[in-house]
């Protein structure tokens, strides 16, 4: 009997730490509803354009599709810094809120658009949701957790966001093929949307704000609150409220940098990491396949059909590498994965390049497209997409992180813009190889960004990363 009765409390603990930690995954989940929609609506596109491009729909010239197309990640670059700045101001959880109101009133004038400029227009409003919640939801995801799960948890954002596009591409090729005489069908693809984002709008209510943020407005007691329903024990949560107020305290010390003063020297140098970063992950050329999918398997060789159907497996193929990714991430740093999968994705986009030419004629180039094509997509969304997501989230100070990450992924955002409207430029005015030997040397330049300058963050707390940039950078001034 005694025995039992000294176990038995053992046993409830482990019961409330388990209540605990799934309470943090539904936060989890709820908050990267946020990023299905980001899938959800950038495929969007990839398949319904040419059913909106059609004489009797919106009538789309090339330029149209391409700021179609590319008019929501422009959205987003401004999305990104609006929405970065405002969730310091107001919190992680209310911004993402009211993005959840801007998804919807984007989709529907999306849905309803009667001419090119309306829809045009909306793709760039609905770009500003989707730049606000890929700023936010990481940030919001990585003080929530701890720092053994920091990774696996920042990634499920990454993971909703290969599912989102996996969803619009299937829905595309389930209306394309079933019902793409129905006059109208692209609208119905677009309103499929809207389903995830009123179950954001609701769900979001669930969320508690991230404590990280409460200690930032000096509401302590509500932090600690938040805390301790997500944490194994009060005393953890004090400890963590502790390392917080260090954190900030360390600082305070320090002049805060904003858009006007910038001067701080380690600050700056994160804030150009973060930059590069976001350049580096565009620039590799993802978005040749996440928008223009069809369109690529189209002029391989595919019929339209049977390019909507065979795009269904890059959905597939990004959603399984994201999910190995997150397994992935806990056991090999954050440096190697990226660098080894951006080998990977220049010799593909190399490999391209050359076959493309020497099998051109040949009935079996769409297949290799095809294969080439999920090669790439396994590098990219199993080590640098997801890597530079969780990068993004860990790096920047608690002081200015939704700033810095704003500005960050403004970059990263412009740079998706440029990518999405120049490639079908590319693909016109010079061809098919030499566009992806275009993008084989891009490759190469983000290589020797990653080598040179991506920082090892694995296995830190946050409050611990800050203390090594700022060390880092005291030593290399005395050095000097």
């Amino acid at each position: 009997m005694n025995n039992e009765q000294d176990t038995s409390p053992n046993q409830a603990d482990v019961h409330i730490n388990k209540n605990k930690q799934k309470r943090l995954q539904l936060y989890g989940w709820i908050i990267t509803l946020g990023g299905l929609l980001f899938g959800i609506d950038t495929g969007a596109t990839n398949g319904s354009l040419s059913f909106m491009s059609k004489p009797d729909q919106l009538n789309l010239n090339a330029s149209d599709e391409g700021l179609v197309t590319s008019g929501i990640t422009l959205g987003a670059a401004f999305g990104a810094i609006i929405g970065g700045k405002l969730s310091d101001y107001f919190g992680r959880k209310r911004v993402l809120m009211y993005s959840a109101w801007v998804f919807i009133l984007g989709t529907l004038g999306c849905t309803f658009a009667p001419n090119a400029l309306v829809m045009i227009l909306c793709r760039f409003i609905l770009g500003l949701a989707v730049g606000a919640e890929s700023v936010i939801s990481p940030v919001f995801l990585a003080e929530l957790s701890t720092p053994e799960i920091r990774g696996k948890f920042v990634n499920h954002h990454e993971l909703m966001i290969v599912s989102g596009q996996l969803l619009s591409y299937v829905i595309n090729a389930l209306f394309g093929v079933m019902l793409g005489s129905y006059r109208g069908i692209w609208r119905y693809m677009l309103a499929v949307g809207l389903i995830p984002e009123i179950l954001l709008l609701f769900g979001i209510h669930k969320v508690p704000e991230s404590p990280r943020w409460l200690v930032t407005k000096h509401q302590n007691n509500q932090a600690l609150s938040v805390l301790e329903k997500i944490r194994n024990s009060k005393e953890d949560a004090k400890a963590e409220i502790v390392r917080i107020k260090q954190s900030l305290a360390l600082s305070s010390k320090q002049k805060k940098a904003t858009f006007k003063d910038l001067k701080i020297p380690w600050i700056r140098r994160l804030i150009l990491i973060g930059i590069g970063l976001g350049v580096m992950q565009q620039a590799i050329g993802i978005n040749i396949i996440m928008f223009y999918g069809t369109t690529v398997l189209s002029n391989a060789g595919f019929s339209h059909s049977a390019a909507l159907i065979a795009n269904i497996s890059n959905g597939i193929i990004s959603t399984l590498a994201t999910i190995a990714s997150i397994h992935l991430m806990g056991k090999i740093d954050r440096r190697k994965m990226v660098i080894t999968a951006i080998c990977g994705t220049t010799i593909t986009m190399l490999a391209i390049s050359i076959l493309s030419v020497v099998l051109i004629k040949s009935p079996i180039f769409p297949y290799v497209m095809l294969l080439l094509m999920a090669i790439f997509l396994m590098f990219f969304q199993g080590g640098v997409s997801p890597i530079v997501w969780v990068l993004l989230s860990e790096i920047f100070p608690q002081s200015i992180r939704g700033m810095a990450m704003g500005i960050a992924t403004f970059f990263l955002w412009l740079s998706n813009f440029l990518v999405g409207y120049i490639f079908p430029i590319l693909l016109t005015n010079i061809g098919f190889s030499n566009t992806f030997i275009v993008f084989t040397v891009l490759n190469i330049f983000s290589l020797f960004y990653a080598i040179k300058f991506i920082p090892e963050t694995r296995g830190k707390s946050l409050e611990e990363l800050q203390s090594c940039f700022q060390n880092r950078h005291v030593n290399q001034s005395s050095d000097k």
